[in-house]
């Protein structure tokens, strides 16, 4: 269901670029506007590795550095048929973790020291996994490619409003000035929240992932009730300043889900609970 979600939502994002591409910039403003963003979005997703893991100031540890940690990610990753990533520390009192990587054999996963301290065993191997169900899921391709769709959409739209502005504007009839004016503002605004309904989506099918590879979904859920409480608490510093980067965690590192469902890239905590309990309890 998530990958279905996942791919009408994809789906939705395409039509919507085809849609504000020919209203606004015609077949040649549309492709050009794609190829920038295509440029801007898969350089990042090439690199999003080392440029994340920098910005957090995470730092690389082996298994003589954190036995614990590196113990239960090689178990995880080996239950999960994947090669084992490189393990990463943040100096955060924040509890919280990530993955990232562009694709399964360039993989990272972080956890933050606050996060270390807080989990017990099988809180802890319930958030590596759901980080590694990320990692197999290739969640991080599916994320550039919708911040490239949702992208293109937002420099068509800047591109008409300098048009207009400056007077180059051109009256295609396609709605004379307000409909110009609908497709300028209220274009980027559904792109956006495509892109976050596309990320929700993903955060759910990671948790469903991590449950099946750590076998315990109620390590899982009784983690994020403790992430949930933590985040609130303590919004986490590199994040206030990386603030793109947010959506990478496994809970809002920076306001502890105060946002509008539509408007968060993580999905409502007792929900994500609600369902991994199901999941505990199996087929009814």
């Amino acid at each position: 269901m998530n990958l279905f979600k996942t791919t009408m939502l994809l789906t939705g994002l395409t039509v919507l670029l085809v849609l504000v591409g020919s209203a606004i910039g015609g077949k040649g403003g549309m492709i050009i506007a794609f190829g920038f963003a295509v440029v801007m979005n898969f350089g990042s997703y090439w690199y999003s590795d080392k440029l994340v893991l920098k910005m957090h100031g995470a730092r690389r540890v082996s298994e003589a550095d954190a036995p614990k940690l590196y113990g239960i990610v090689r178990e995880l990753a080996q239950r999960a048929q994947l090669p084992m990533p490189a393990v990463y520390i943040m100096a955060s009192d924040t509890p919280n973790a990530f993955a990232t990587g562009r694709n399964p054999e360039h993989a990272a996963v972080a956890a933050t020291e606050g996060l270390l301290r807080l989990m017990n065993r099988d809180e802890l191997r319930g958030v590596l996994a759901h980080e590694l169900a990320h990692v197999r899921h290739r969640d991080i391709l599916i994320g550039s490619i919708a911040a490239t769709f949702a992208g293109a959409i937002a420099m068509l739209a800047n591109i008409a409003q300098f048009s207009m502005i400056f007077g180059g504007g051109r009256d295609n009839n396609n709605g004379g000035l307000l409909g110009s004016l609908a497709m300028i503002f209220l274009a980027p605004l559904a792109a956006s929240l495509i892109q976050m309904a596309v990320s929700r989506s993903r955060e759910y099918a990671a948790d469903a992932g991590g449950a099946e590879i750590s076998g315990d979904a109620m390590g899982l859920a009784s983690a994020l009730r403790k992430l949930e409480q933590g985040n609130r608490a303590h919004p986490m510093e590199t994040a206030a300043r990386n603030p793109s980067t947010a959506h990478m965690f496994i809970v809002n590192p920076l306001f502890g889900g105060k946002f509008g469902k539509l408007f968060s890239t993580h999905p409502d905590t007792a929900e994500r609970i609600r369902r991994l309990e199901a999941i505990a309890r199996g087929p009814s």
